[in-house]
């Protein structure tokens, strides 16, 4: 099975999922949560009905609303609005018999702009890192590896899973109203995470047959190695992926997004880790060979 050689198919497709992703981004960008605008917040009990809700609050004429159905009824999420706004809206509450508020607060984003360039800071500082880490461990690799190829090539791995991952809650964002919240800077952290220990699980197969000595060119050395561990990183990958995607069915509306997020980067990680990343060591090194004979 040669899985190298199709290198050139998973770049287009990874075009194919990256280009609309990144267009939205650019024209939509994310619609954040409460958490980073700030808005009011109404709890309300005795009401699950999600539908009634909604017309509730476009009736009292609600920004940005999102519902969250709980245990004994709903909070509702929404931009800052008036007392009038407010008093229109518990009117119309009440004459649902048994529904009550709770209680209606405005509040401040708990996430600053500070805070969420801090994060964007990290993940850059956090690259930078995995690069230097990856190449001084793979710094004996033998010719004609690179060792700062391993950690660039990596690098360029977790970061077409972010992008993608961004792009598709871009999307989700501009036609189905999905927000981001803190929840989901964890579950791109993750998934960068999980990314990162796939491809260096394989890039190490690479580096032992390599270290073996064998008269196989270097494409069919990382392709034999993709090959040995296809069955243990796709098995690995599907139980973690079960996992997240029974939680993404039973686990609830206030981690719905969060775990989706998840259930996306998985397969994403499994994906770049075997088609992306390895196929980018073969293409820097057959670059780096027409250089020199050049």
């Amino acid at each position: 099975m040669n899985l190298i050689k199709y290198r050139k198919w998973w770049y287009i497709l990874s075009l194919v999922v990256i280009i609309p992703g990144t267009i939205s981004l650019l024209l939509f960008g994310l619609k954040p949560s409460i958490d980073f605008t700030g808005g009011t917040v109404i709890e309300i009990e005795g009401l699950k009905d999600k539908n009634k809700i909604e017309q509730l609050t476009k009736d009292a004429n609600f920004e940005n609303v999102t519902i969250t159905i709980t245990n004994k009824g709903a909070i509702i999420r929404a931009k800052p609005i008036t007392e009038e706004k407010h008093k229109k809206f518990k009117t119309e509450l009440t004459k649902n018999k048994g529904t009550t508020e709770i209680r209606v607060e405005t509040v401040g984003p708990s996430i600053s702009k500070e805070i969420t360039n801090r994060a964007f800071i990290s993940v850059a500082l956090a690259s930078l890192l995995i690069i230097l880490y990856l190449a001084y461990v793979f710094r004996k690799v033998p010719r004609p590896a690179n060792s700062w190829a391993f950690g660039i090539t990596a690098v360029v791995g977790i970061l077409h899973d972010a992008l993608v991952l961004l792009g598709i809650f871009s999307l989700l964002g501009h036609f189905f109203n999905v927000e981001v919240d803190p929840l989901f800077i964890t579950a791109i952290l993750t998934v960068i995470g999980f990314s990162v220990h796939d491809t260096v699980v394989i890039y190490d197969r690479i580096r032992e047959n390599l270290v073996k000595g064998t008269s196989e060119t270097f494409e069919a050395v990382v392709n034999r190695s993709l090959v040995e561990m296809l069955d243990r990183d796709i098995s690995t990958s599907f139980l973690a992926w079960i996992i997240v995607f029974v939680l993404y069915l039973f686990g609830g509306e206030t981690i719905k997004y969060f775990v989706l997020a998840l259930v996306i980067g998985i397969l994403l990680g499994t994906y770049s880790s075997i088609f992306n990343s390895a196929s980018l060591l073969v293409s820097w090194q057959n670059f780096r060979d027409r250089r020199q004979s050049k």
